[in-house]
């Protein structure tokens, strides 16, 4: 039995991430403007450390992926969400 390999004779990885169909949320739910204030939301799309999410991650489109940011930086301004993960 032949094993998959490719050029140089390495086995090939499987995509493991293949199936991942990714899509708007914000689009599907019907929202039309994203508020500094849902706190809920935001917290989503911001990693442990603080980061914001990309949309290639998220599938967010454009138009609400700077809605977003701007609504993240304006409660982080506000204190309504932290900077960092070191605010104790």
């Amino acid at each position: 039995m032949k094993k998959s390999k490719n050029k140089k004779g390495f086995k090939r990885k499987k995509n493991l991430n293949r199936n991942t169909n990714k899509y708007c949320k914000f689009t599907a739910e019907g929202v039309e403007q994203i508020d500094y204030k849902d706190i809920e939301v935001l917290k989503k799309y911001i990693t442990e450390t603080g980061k914001i999410i990309p949309s290639r991650i998220t599938g967010t489109k454009s138009h609400f992926q700077t809605q977003l940011t701007t609504a993240i930086k304006r409660a982080r301004f506000l204190a309504l969400l932290p900077f960092t993960d070191q605010h104790s």
